[in-house]
């Protein structure tokens, strides 16, 4: 069997575009739509040129779910199509968001609805048939575990569930829909595909924290797993975490259910910004968590990334890639995050740790979801992250490249990159 990109020793460099997608509305909410804030349906093309020049043999790159479904049995392939053309011509390979949240228009109760797990396993099939020739690598549902929290306990996005049992209705409805999607990609591709399984990297710091926080803080630290364990089949009687999904909604079936077949990755992601991955626990302050009212955050650097990317490397027992990495920040300090971020890569690899892939997010710069809740313009809600920063003028959103794009270009070329050749004995 030809050895794939996540098997060959080396490590590739990725970027990724920025593609959530949130296009249900309602009153001082507007939709989200990445692609549309940034003008990449205009600029499609030349944003994957641009991903290309700078050197990044992957782009981590979405489809808009609710535009090729538009309606119930409806599907809409003339723009992706040439979008899939366009990654061929440039000999760029797609690792395919199929869900970076949001749901259909036309899907009554979003991710709550009895129909969810269903629709999402038929869209996988039919995006992975159509294009089997061609595309062979996905993630099925990007960051579970923050989608479960931003539209399960937070009440922030689409259905509006809160507390505890709506975040279990989330886990489990996401979890189910996530293991029937790549079974459905699984048949369609057999071993040619490529499942990278993406979670946003959290860490919970409780130095200061009162005994009366521990427990939650206990939780957390097993929630931030919960969805991949659950579709990994991890989750029996004895996980840390079974009681408290059976007290709010879960059956002894539904365990059951994700045990019986577990749905591995052939590679586990792990999202991971210095500046927002560590939350820290206080001394006698109460935080709910989240949106509006989220704990404070902590920079451990390149400690935190090496931990997190090692503790995935060792529980999942698969390459690990650094899937999404920036600093909202300067482009001094970016670049100074690019190089740390980059050599720690490096060591972690050169101790052992499989480290296949290295990912810097967003090609370009995006905008904060604030947007959503927001009557401001776009541009008040500009986050300067990418390798090109978007310049509007006359309304036209200008990619300038940075002193990124030539950084990110030199370690994507790397020698170190290469896999490690190993020593032959003497006859």
């Amino acid at each position: 069997m030809t050895t794939s990109w996540h098997t060959d020793g080396a490590l590739h460099f990725a970027l990724g575009v920025e593609d959530t997608f949130v296009p249900q509305e309602r009153p001082g909410e507007r939709a989200i739509d990445e692609y549309e804030l940034t003008q990449h349906y205009e600029f499609w093309s030349g944003d994957l040129g641009l991903a290309a020049s700078a050197g990044a043999t992957l782009l981590r790159w979405g489809v808009p779910w609710y535009r090729i479904n538009p309606a119930k049995d409806e599907w809409d392939w003339s723009w992706l199509d040439r979008v899939v053309d366009r990654f061929a011509e440039l000999e760029l390979r797609p690792v395919v968001d199929l869900l970076h949240y949001g749901t259909p228009l036309w899907l009554d109760g979003q991710f709550a609805s009895p129909d969810y797990p269903e629709r999402a396993a038929e869209y996988a099939y039919r995006v992975a048939d159509r294009y089997a020739d061609r595309v062979t690598d996905y993630t099925p549902v990007n960051e579970p575990m923050i989608h479960a929290l931003f539209s399960g306990e937070y009440a922030y996005w689409p259905p509006y569930l809160s507390g505890p049992d709506g975040l279990v209705t989330m886990v489990r409805q996401l979890a189910r829909g996530f293991v029937l999607a790549q079974r459905a990609m699984r048949g369609v591709l057999g071993e040619r595909g490529v499942f990278v399984h993406v979670d946003a990297g959290m860490r919970y710091v409780d130095d200061a924290a009162s005994p009366s926080q521990l427990p939650l803080i206990e939780r957390l630290r097993h929630q931030v797993h919960l969805v991949e364990d659950l579709a990994t089949g991890r989750v029996g009687a004895e996980h840390p975490l079974a009681s408290f999904l059976l007290e709010h909604g879960f059956h002894d079936d539904d365990l059951g259910w994700f045990a019986a077949d577990p749905t591995p990755p052939d590679v586990m992601g792990v999202n991971y910004y210095p500046r927002h991955s560590t939350e820290v626990f206080e001394a006698g302050v109460h935080h709910a968590g989240g949106f509006p009212d989220p704990r404070p955050t902590r920079d451990d650097g390149v400690a935190g990334l090496e931990e997190l990317l090692r503790a995935a490397a060792g529980r999942y027992g698969v390459p690990v890639a650094l899937t999404e990495t920036c600093v909202t920040a300067s482009v001094a300090d970016r670049l100074a995050w690019l190089d740390a971020s980059v050599d720690a890569v490096h060591r972690l690899r050169a101790d052992g740790v499989p480290v296949v892939a290295y990912t810097w997010w967003p090609v370009f710069d995006m905008y904060e979801w604030t947007y959503r809740h927001s009557a401001a313009p776009r541009e008040a809600h500009l986050l300067t992250m990418g390798l090109w920063a978007l310049s509007e003028r006359d309304g036209v959103l200008h990619r300038v490249a940075t002193p990124l794009v030539d950084r990110f270009r030199a370690h994507a070329h790397d020698p170190r990159n290469l896999p490690a050749v190993p020593a032959t004995e003497e006859n």
